[in-house]
């Protein structure tokens, strides 16, 4: 009798929490029918045409790297430049458009424009769909634009494209820049390692809300986020208010020797910060298997600007939170303008810095106009202890 109670108990347990999961899954599945609902989607063609139409800052003369329109020179000075807007906002309604459209947007790698096709070749990787695998091949063998090329490449690594790995190897081997063969050598890991596009990074570009884009200026109330690390802890700013300051640098990405600069005087630099009570986060506005790789967690990459492997030192010595800013949804509040230029035949968003004090006021909050132009680890833990905020890189791009 005691035997068959305890299992009548145990299957009491399991039905309940089967009921409960059932639930929780109708009640989601409600409230993502009324989230969606609520957004407008747009027309496959609208979007295209739009970016079609848009006259964005070109690239240099090997195709991987944006220079403004006035001076030529890497990046793009001008803060109220569209372009960033227009990219991020036509691949989230591509993703919005969804599994419906998947033809439409396939057909939209073979325009006449290259950041139609990137864009497209982007969305199809966030949407893991693997119906776009034929035509993300042709365009990483075929594609005469670098940043394109290294688009759909990235596309195969998230939807997990083990068909393209012999394919990715050749390319590794033979494509002409060295920014595709670095993503081969990404894609290929992210691949084997079947960490391709999450529900998480779905769910950020769904959920892109250009209302909220640019609202954060400095003396304001800091915009409150919850984001993940590279190790699945979630961390709430808000969590800190009335505790310590707080300071978050947007990086680019594990191929940026400036931001593996910053990373390495902040390994020196970590403690002293610590000892005043500031905590530092860094984001990035990748998923996770390249959060992962920023912070030697995932793989040990070739870099041409390295002599010896960042793994073994960073395993040991980054003890800040890296944050996954998917779709950059929390940077672009502060104006980092996530997808604003190419770097390395990436789009990226600005580096950025912000200084939160222990109010909850933005104190300093410093968008670069290129890869090189924000105040250094040590100007920044300066800045807090004098609290004095007056800052302008020398080499400013104006």
């Amino acid at each position: 009798m005691k035997g068959e109670r305890i299992r009548n108990i145990d299957l009491f347990h399991t039905l309940r929490r089967i009921a409960l999961a059932i639930i929780a899954f109708i009640l989601l599945a409600q409230l993502s029918c009324i989230n969606k609902s609520s957004m407008d989607k747009v027309e496959v063609s609208q979007v295209l045409q739009r970016v079609a139409a848009h006259n964005f800052n070109p690239l240099n003369e090997d195709l991987s790297l944006t220079l403004d329109h006035a001076e030529r020179k890497a990046g793009i000075p001008d803060l109220d430049n569209e372009d960033w807007r227009i990219r991020l906002l036509g691949v989230r309604d591509l993703v919005r458009a969804g599994q419906d459209s998947v033809d439409e947007i396939i057909e939209g790698l073979k325009h006449k424009d290259e950041h139609v096709r990137q864009v497209c070749a982007m969305a199809l990787g966030i949407l893991s769909a693997e119906e776009g695998i034929v035509g993300l091949e042709q365009l990483a063998l075929e594609d005469s634009i670098t940043v394109v090329r290294s688009q759909a490449i990235i596309s195969l690594g998230q939807i997990e494209s083990t068909g393209s790995l012999d394919m990715l190897n050749k390319i590794r081997e033979e494509d002409p820049a060295r920014d595709v063969m670095h993503q081969c050598e990404l894609a290929i890991g992210q691949i084997e390692k079947q960490m391709g596009t999450s529900e998480e990074q779905l769910d950020a570009f769904v959920s892109l809300d250009e209302t909220t884009f640019e609202s954060v200026s400095v003396s304001d109330e800091a915009s409150d986020f919850e984001l993940e690390d590279t190790e699945g802890e979630m961390w709430k700013l808000s969590d800190f208010e009335d505790e310590n300051w707080v300071v978050l640098i947007w990086v680019f990405a594990d191929w940026c020797p400036v931001c593996h600069g910053e990373f390495h005087d902040l390994m020196d630099m970590h403690e002293s910060f610590e000892k005043e009570g500031i905590k530092v986060f860094t984001l990035e506005i990748h998923d996770k298997y390249r959060g992962r790789v920023m912070v030697g967690k995932e793989l040990e990459p070739t870099y041409w600007f390295a002599k010896e492997s960042y793994k073994d030192a960073y395993t040991s010595r980054i003890k800040w939170p890296h944050l996954l800013d998917r779709a950059g949804a929390v940077g672009a509040r502060y104006g980092i303008d996530p997808l604003a230029f190419a770097v390395h035949a990436e789009y990226i968003n600005r580096p950025t810095t912000v200084i939160v004090d222990k109010e909850g006021i933005v104190r300093f909050l410093y968008q670069g106009t290129y890869w090189g132009d924000r105040p250094t680890i040590e100007q920044t833990l300066d800045m807090i202890l004098q609290e004095d905020f007056e800052f302008e890189h020398p080499k400013r791009r104006k």
